[in-house]
């Protein structure tokens, strides 16, 4: 299962990296950075660690769920086709999601973390607060379905560490970025940031969408004749609901040249 688990690895990552541009993602670039900390009489480096392991520690809390649920996919004994049909499947699903062909649309989970703490705690006790939070990856705002795939593909492994391993991954990841506030030290630079953040926010999101259906058809390869049929159904399926869905709002549907691997389409 070296492929399954290599797919889940890139695909926490990307997941964990779209996620910066939930509201709470961009919230931190504002909150944990060294012109915020200074105002607070914080070190930016120690609330930025704790944040870190915050979410490392959240990715962990994730992972100990997926890490049950692979004790018992490992029970059932899945022959690895199936194993990477379903991941196949799950993952044209969740391109699907994510290249707004299915619903409910993303962001799910609506949620922010309680910016009340900020006055009312330690910097340790906020930043690794708000780091757990955002690194399990489910309690605050979910800005892509590679999150879910994340916790099905760990789950599929059948092997506890390794879906920790892709869990606690995504929380790392997750927890990094708040080094992108590193260098945050007046007002000038913060709008700098905030701008560029704003101007990838849909490239970002199409370029996840590409990823999430190459995971798919990595996976379906993998897997072999059954995986690829599921997969390309699903994926006939994904267009053909996306496409109805356009046409009952009154706009074109994509062209067919326009589409990307495993059945997805354009964003």
């Amino acid at each position: 299962m070296l492929t399954l688990v290599a797919v889940g690895l890139v695909v926490a990552a990307a997941a964990a990296f779209r996620g910066t541009w939930s509201p709470c993602g961009l919230s931190m670039l504002s909150t944990v950075t060294p012109l915020a900390e200074s105002g607070r009489g914080h070190r930016y480096r120690w609330t930025a660690t704790w944040f870190f392991l915050g979410a490392v520690l959240g990715g962990a809390a994730t992972g100990s769920v997926a890490a049950v649920a692979a004790v018992a996919i490992g029970a059932l004994d899945l022959s690895a086709p199936t194993t990477y049909a379903i991941a196949g499947v799950a993952a044209v699903c969740a391109a699907g999601l994510d290249g707004r062909l299915l619903g409910p649309p993303i962001p799910h989970h609506r949620r922010q973390v309680n910016e009340d703490w900020l006055g009312r705690y330690r910097a340790w006790v906020y930043g690794a607060g708000f780091g757990w939070q955002i690194g399990t990856g489910v309690a605050t705002y979910i800005m892509s379905a590679g999150v879910y795939l994340v916790i099905v593909l760990a789950a599929l492994t059948g092997d506890p560490r390794s879906a920790l391993v892709v869990c606690v991954t995504f929380g790392a990841v997750r927890g990094s970025m708040v080094l992108i506030g590193a260098r945050i030290t007046s007002a000038e630079r913060l709008a700098r940031v905030h701008e560029r953040f704003e101007a990838w926010r849909e490239p970002v999101r199409r370029i996840l969408v590409g990823v999430l259906a190459l995971a798919a058809g990595v996976l379906a390869a993998a897997g072999g004749g059954p995986a690829i049929v599921l997969a390309l159904a699903s994926g006939a399926v994904t267009t053909a609901v996306g496409a109805a869905r356009r046409l009952r709002r009154g706009a074109p549907a994509p062209s067919a040249d326009a589409c990307s691997i495993a059945g997805t389409a354009p964003v």
